[in-house]
């Protein structure tokens, strides 16, 4: 194990890969099925999906074997990998039915496979986002129905922002589980004028990012959910290095005048991955976030993700105690209160 300071080595973001949910959903409602590739073709584009259908393909015994994945830990200094959901799981067009039949599925189906390494992998579940009156019921199954450690959610599904006011229960109830909500978008909204250079990733991702949590923090909701546990993936996206127009747009304009405080100041009350692929990025999401609120991610085992995080992270030029932090007494601290099943 390669411990720092006492504390395990943690990547927060790691995916799971079901492709037998998958192929139940294809079965159940094909026309659904093929409505949502045709979108996602206008959204990425063909060359887009063609490589990244490659690149799964190479990599999906560490997706879904937990042997590979443990191999794959060990080779990256990984003692701890909190395991969610390939995005691609969300199904945020479902119908109620399907959708609670598929997120009960993926939550026993993450649950059964960080159960094989309990001592090294902890989980995520899904919740369907789309219907806010099935997200409570869905969240207690996971955390307390499965022993999940919370939940992963997308910016947004269909017409569901993270802004709802119908979603308010929802963070009530994750507030008091003490329960992660991990925040990773699947699909960005700016469609085709995405699809090309792989623009729907290294711009869509981001984006989406932003805006969710811009959402959150304008609608007051981290005003009244102060004991939420927020995690970021991609470092928040460009909302950290842009806050400065949001805390401008908060003092000048009405409308904007949703939450509390300067929208900056909410930024110590989210947690952050470290997806950010630059390190001077890293280190000013340290600065404005705090150290305490970054969080060790990978985006394993995809090729947008980082090969070596531990060693990204080393090489960021922060103060010792950031890094310990960083690398896994944030996360551990994150986890050491909450609710278990």
């Amino acid at each position: 194990m390669s411990a720092i300071g006492g504390h395990e080595v943690t990547d927060v973001h790691a995916h799971l890969l079901m492709p037998g949910l998958h192929a139940e959903v294809e079965r159940r409602v094909p026309d659904e099925v093929q409505a949502a590739a045709d979108l996602e073709l206008r959204r990425n584009g063909l060359a887009s999906l063609q490589a990244s259908g490659r690149m799964i393909g190479e990599r999906f015994p560490r997706l879904t074997d937990v042997r590979a994945r443990l191999e794959a830990m060990d080779a990256q200094g990984i003692d701890r990998q909190w395991v969610s959901p390939s995005p691609n799981h969300f199904y945020p067009w479902a119908n109620e039915g399907l959708a609670t039949w598929v997120t009960g599925e993926a939550n026993r189906l993450v649950a059964e496979h960080v159960a094989q390494a309990p001592d090294r992998l902890v989980g995520l579940g899904v919740v369907p986002l789309q219907h806010p009156h099935l997200v409570v019921d869905a969240l207690d199954d996971a955390v307390l129905g499965r022993g999940l450690a919370g939940v992963e959610i997308s910016s947004f599904a269909g017409s569901v922002e993270l802004s709802d006011d119908r979603l308010e229960p929802f963070w009530a109830r994750a507030a008091e589980l003490r329960a992660v909500v991990f925040l990773h978008p699947f699909g960005c909204s700016l469609d085709e004028r995405l699809d090309r250079f792989y623009l729907s990733n290294t711009v869509g991702q981001p984006t989406e990012n932003a805006v969710a949590l811009s959402h959150l923090i304008f609608a007051g909701v981290l005003d009244r959910h102060p004991g939420l546990r927020l995690v970021a993936a991609h470092g928040g996206g460009y909302l950290p290095t842009a806050i400065g127009r949001s805390d401008r747009a908060w003092k000048v304009r009405p409308e904007a005048r949703g939450c509390a405080h300067a929208p900056s100041t909410y930024l110590s009350k989210i947690w952050f991955d470290t997806v950010v692929h630059d390190e001077r990025a890293l280190r000013f999401l340290v600065e404005i976030a705090g150290a305490d609120r970054v969080l060790l991610g990978s985006d394993f085992p995809f090729d947008m993700g980082l090969d070596d995080p531990v060693a990204f992270v080393r090489g960021a030029g922060l103060a010792q105690t950031q890094v310990t932090g960083i690398l896994g007494a944030n996360a551990a601290e994150l986890l050491r209160t909450r609710v278990h099943a």
